[in-house]
């Protein structure tokens, strides 16, 4: 083999630039450094001969310094202050230096201080200007008051006795004193929080960047939990919380994670695989443990226990509880919290279990938590919030399995045995069938998504915990406030009910509508949800629900005619599934009196009532085309119309008129003005009384909810009626034709 040769690599222009720039910059500092060092030593030079120089002129004279001046640090400054600036003796005149020769032989130029003006004894004549100086020193005016003092305990050294005193703090002194301290305060705990931020920032920022390889870091994060500061322990763990909640929705994978068997732990794997492997294990057990870790958070503030280290306050619990219980309904676990005497997070815990039903597409996840919701409603004896049945609504249930036993249900894929292969198949094709089955085998382990079968399966189940927690509340609990969210979800699930149970139900709910108990919507409710069971597998069962018909039509006048429009809701559903989709079940007698009672009822309510009780009547018009009897004064029948019986079918409904849309004709709000024209009219679909498109293509709930009038507004805006004056209004007989005034004058004599 050939040797390999050891080949330098040749450096890049800019990291050619970039080193001869440090050289020049080394080279300028030890070009500085040689200066620097060659001034100290001529200088220092210089003062050894000046102090020779100073020497032999003055023969070396004892200096009469005064003793308390003699320290060594201002002797050392001094010393400096020469060296700068003092000039060398060979830039010196002649003249100079013989000055300083006769100076030098005075001992009064040794010990003078030079920084004074005086002259040099001037001690000598003090005496003589005492007062003069005095008077000339400036007064300095006592503007603040003088500090008190507080005399503290003495000091003892080697000098002797050392007393000690301190400034008597005020009141401002103190004020400004703690809010220094507060300031010093605050600015620490920035910079601790600051410092926990960029920790967790680093520690999230690994994870993400390779979750398989710093999985162990998720640990490391969730430690931070239990922080013991008290400056930043409420605030980190926030942190925390928020930021474990973003990881474990990035990093979780979409395919589900099952437990291994022992003879899967037992083969050897690929490193690649034991990786995988050892990614998962730890995600779960992190997952798991923080979940934990939330519960007891939650746990500790219900019970307002506080721990012994008193690091986080109980008020500060709260705060964590919010966030803890924020997190979990993120996480699709916080069933066990929606029944919370505290609305917000019964209210958070609801909508999450709402998303979590809509989103969920296999239905595994739903079956659990319908299980966890039905227990916790038999243990509390169905004193629960009505939110917690209404999640039932949300959930995905198109069709279940009712034909097949569960047995049948998700059988496992048959593989060709040896035998048959070897009688079918050469040994290429039996080569090639051993591969694809390994292939397939996997991917059934392995795919996320379940069969047609399993989902069905799994939405049986579902639906079947579903009813018996609506039926235990219907035997046992018919006067709770539960009832509404029972009843509407029986209307919705109604066509998954097996027919076995039809005639049990309708007798049950009858027997609840004739009690007495329930109000007028949960009596809409009942009527609803019967009607729903009857209009889907309930039409081949032999059952006459007229005993509905009649409730309803009882009902009407009982509904709400303020601000709450929920009755007329619900009112508009029923009768579009008893009247409109049972058309070939409903007697004209019936339909007339229906259509009679609505036109009162329309008087009486808000203007989007009126219009979505208008739009049933069109239709109900056009189903039934007979009903236009009601529009002539003439027609005559057998009988009187009896307007107080609530017997549809004995009312004689055709013996009367819809007088009352010729007031609604006149009603404030142009849009009942023109159902109420266009009814008059006949409904035509055609002609000047047609309605536009975007009445007439609406249904009646959805006109209802247009015009809806819960922001307090009209829509379309309703103009101000002015009214007239007196002077313009007629008065007496005016009022009255000729023939009219005779009538009366003749009945009156």
């Amino acid at each position: 083999m050939k040797a390999r040769r050891n080949k330098k690599q040749i450096p890049s222009f800019r990291k050619l630039l970039k080193t001869s720039k440090v050289k020049l910059e080394n080279k300028l500092k030890n070009k500085q450094f040689k200066q620097q060092s060659t001034l100290k030593k001529y200088r220092k030079e210089q003062r050894k001969l000046r102090q020779a120089v100073k020497d032999a002129v003055s023969k070396k004279p004892i200096p009469l310094e005064d003793p308390k001046e003699k320290r060594p640090g201002k002797r050392i400054e001094r010393e400096e202050e020469e060296e700068e600036e003092a000039l060398p003796l060979d830039m010196m005149d002649e003249d100079d230096l013989q000055l300083m020769r006769d100076l030098g032989q005075r001992a009064s130029f040794l010990t003078r201080d030079l920084s004074s003006s005086e002259p040099v004894h001037a001690k000598k004549r003090k005496h003589e200007h005492v007062i003069d100086k005095y008077e000339k020193i400036p007064r300095a005016l006592q503007t603040a008051p003088e500090k008190e003092l507080i005399h503290l305990l003495p000091i003892k050294d080697k000098s002797g006795i050392i007393p000690q005193t301190r400034e008597k703090p005020g009141k401002s002194n103190q004020s400004a004193s703690v809010l220094i301290k507060i300031l010093k305060h605050l600015i620490e705990r920035r910079k601790k929080l600051e410092e926990k931020k960029m920790h967790i920032a680093a520690l999230g920022s690994a994870i993400l960047g390779d979750p398989e390889s710093n999985i162990k870091k998720l640990k490391e994060i969730r430690s931070m939990l239990t922080e013991q500061d008290p400056d930043v322990a409420v605030t980190v763990r926030k942190l925390v919380i928020i930021s474990l909640l973003e990881l474990f929705k990035d990093i979780t994978p979409s395919y589900k994670i099952r437990p291994l068997t022992e003879a899967e732990k037992c083969t050897k794997i690929r490193k690649e695989t034991q990786k995988l492997r050892e990614f998962e294990e730890g995600l779960v057990s992190q997952y798991k443990f923080y979940l934990e870790n939330l519960e007891q958070m939650i746990k500790d503030w219900k019970q307002r226990k506080l721990k012994k280290s008193n690091v986080v306050s109980l008020k500060a619990y709260k705060g964590l509880a919010e966030v803890a219980v924020r997190s979990l309904c993120e996480l699709f676990v916080g069933g066990l919290l929606m029944s919370h005497f505290i609305f917000q997070i019964s209210e958070m815990c609801c909508a999450a279990v709402k998303e979590l039903f809509k989103q969920d597409k296999l239905g595994q996840a739903s079956l659990g938590v319908i299980k966890v919701i039905s227990g916790f409603v038999k243990g509390q004896n169905y004193e629960v919030r009505p939110e917690m049945l209404k999640t039932f609504l949300c959930l995905r249930i198109k069709e279940v399995e009712v034909k097949k036993d569960t047995e049948d249900i998700n059988k496992p894929k048959k593989f060709m045995t040896f035998k048959e292969k070897r009688k079918t198949l050469s040994r290429m094709q039996r080569k090639w069938k051993k591969a694809e089955e390994k292939l397939e085998r996997e991917l059934l382990e392995a795919e996320a998504s379940e069969s047609t079968e399993r989902k069905l399966k799994l939405h049986t189940e579902t639906l079947n915990i579903v009813f018996v927690t609506y039926f235990r509340i219907l035997k046992n609990a018919q006067r709770s406030p539960l009832l509404p969210s029972v009843l509407e979800g029986l209307a919705k699930f109604a066509h998954l009910i097996n027919v076995e149970f039809f005639d049990d139900l309708l007798v049950v709910l009858h027997s609840v509508i004739e009690s007495g108990d329930l109000s007028y919507r949960e009596s809409l409710h009942c009527v609803h949800t019967a009607f729903h069971i009857l209009s889907g597998q309930g039409d081949v069962l032999n059952i006459d629900p007229m005993k509905f018909y009649t409730h309803l039509y009882k009902t009407l006048f009982k509904l709400h005619a303020g601000a709450t429009n929920e009755g007329v809701r619900i009112l508009l559903q029923c009768l579009d599934v008893m009247l409109t989709k049972r058309r070939k079940q409903v007697s004209q007698q019936r339909a007339l009196a229906f259509i009679k009672r609505l036109c009162t009822l329309a008087l009486h309510v808000l203007p989007n009532s009126s219009i979505g009780i208008l739009a049933t009547n069109r239709i109900l018009m056009h189903t039934f085309p007979k009903t236009d009897l009601l529009l002539d004064n003439e027609s005559q029948g057998s009988g009187v119309f009896l307007p107080e019986l609530d017997e549809p079918e004995y009312c004689n409904a055709q013996n009367t008129a819809l007088w009352e849309l010729h007031a609604l004709r006149r009603h404030y709000h142009p849009v009942v003005q023109r159902f109420a024209a266009h009814l008059i009219a006949g409904a035509p679909s055609e002609g000047s009384e047609a309605l536009k498109p975007e009445l007439s293509r609406r249904s009646a709930a959805e006109l209802f909810e247009t015009y809806s009038m819960a922001e307090m507004t009209f829509n379309p805006p309703v103009k101000s009626s002015c009214s007239k004056r007196k002077s313009e209004v007629s008065q007496g007989d005016s009022f009255l034709n000729e023939d009219l005034n005779q009538l009366i004058k003749r009945h009156c004599s």
